[in-house]
């Protein structure tokens, strides 16, 4: 297997603010505190975050297997990018068993050559879903879903947005990764970039233009997700921002301002022409879910992201506490052969899980 090493170093040459004379750093200075990208074996590419490619790799120093995210570096000329400097910042201040650790940051032969050196998950849930040979049983999705629930609420009371898919499960653990497009935010709410979060998971107020962006997006996700792991397929599959508003009006029913106070207000309402929808079809979607799943779906599928239901919230739902009850993290059914065993293409497949 191929080193994840750079061509031979060009010497680094800096000015001294002292007496402003330039010197050559010494090689055994070059990486300062941090470790070399050539102690780490890289076995296969095993996927793409949102600003970086990533690799499983073997730390050759201790044998572990890790996942090795090479930041990307595109056509920058004033250092690291921020989106890679707030993955890096974020992920350095957060431990919890459910969110992905950053155990370090390594570096390559030149100063644009970046890696994050984060703990190994064994697959995505998107590429399980896909591969398995059973689909998870409701036992085994509660237990993926309280995981999901658990992560986001240590972000969340830590005043961070997820802001993207959360498809990553680690072993037996689901585990939220791909910080790339997370936030932290305050009081008062600033405006952020609207056109995260993979289409099919992407709520409808962010779909319509809202100017701010709350914990409710990461909720309206994890509603997706849980419908894809009961139904066994998306439950949402738009091809372009305009299926997407109107498959979710063919669930839900068409917003109003009774149900919705300020929807008339949104930027992009007057873009989109919605059916006379009357009816909340989740029921029909789901006809043998226990009443207090309904009601979990309800109200994760809130229009209003005032009244739509908290990660907190939904820990305390009575559906994970009716049977059949969540199974145990370690008893959930892993496939690492469907990465581990992947030779690493010349160019990545794109997922069906569009991206606009």
């Amino acid at each position: 297997m191929e080193n994840a090493a750079d061509t031979d170093p060009d010497p680094i040459k800096l000015k001294s603010i002292k007496n402003n004379r330039t010197f050559t750093v010494p090689q055994k200075h070059r990486f300062g505190n941090c470790r070399s990208v050539k102690e780490f074996e890289k076995l296969n590419r095993i996927g793409e975050g949102t600003y970086g490619i990533v690799y499983r790799a073997r730390d050759t120093r201790s044998d572990d297997i890790v996942a090795l995210k090479k930041v990307r570096m595109d056509k920058e000329k004033d250092g690291i990018p921020i989106s890679s400097l707030r993955e890096i910042t974020l992920l350095l201040k957060l431990r919890h068993p459910n969110i992905v650790e950053l155990k370090e940051v390594v570096v390559g032969s030149h100063l644009e050559s970046l890696f994050l050196v984060m703990s190994y998950c064994e697959q995505d849930l998107a590429s399980l879903l896909e591969n398995m040979p059973t689909p998870f049983s409701e036992a085994q999705v509660k237990c993926i879903a309280l995981q999901l629930l658990r992560g986001l609420d240590y972000l969340h009371l830590n005043f961070i947005l997820h802001r993207s898919d959360m498809f990553t499960v680690r072993l037996h653990i689901s585990d939220l990764s791909d910080f790339g497009l997370a936030r932290c935010y305050g009081i008062p709410l600033q405006p952020m970039t609207p056109r995260v979060v993979t289409l099919w998971y992407r709520a409808p107020e962010l779909l319509l233009g809202t100017k701010t962006q709350t914990t409710a997006l990461d909720m309206w996700a994890v509603g997706c997700i849980l419908a894809e792991l009961l139904a066994h397929k998306p439950l949402l599959p738009g091809g372009s921002e305009i299926q997407q508003v109107d498959l979710i009006v063919q669930l839900l029913g068409t917003p109003n301002e009774n149900i919705w106070p300020g929807f008339t207000r949104l930027p992009l309402v007057g873009q989109y022409s919605l059916r006379k929808q009357p009816y909340n079809n989740l029921k029909n979607k789901f006809t043998w879910l226990s009443d207090a799943g309904l009601r979990l779906l309800n109200l994760l599928f809130m229009y209003n992201p005032l009244r739509r239901a908290t990660a907190k919230d939904c820990l305390e739902s009575s559906y994970f506490k009716e049977k059949p009850l969540p199974c145990e993290a370690d008893l959930m059914p892993t496939f690492p052969h469907h990465r581990n065993k992947r030779a690493a293409p010349a160019v990545e497949s794109q997922s069906k899980r569009n991206k606009v």
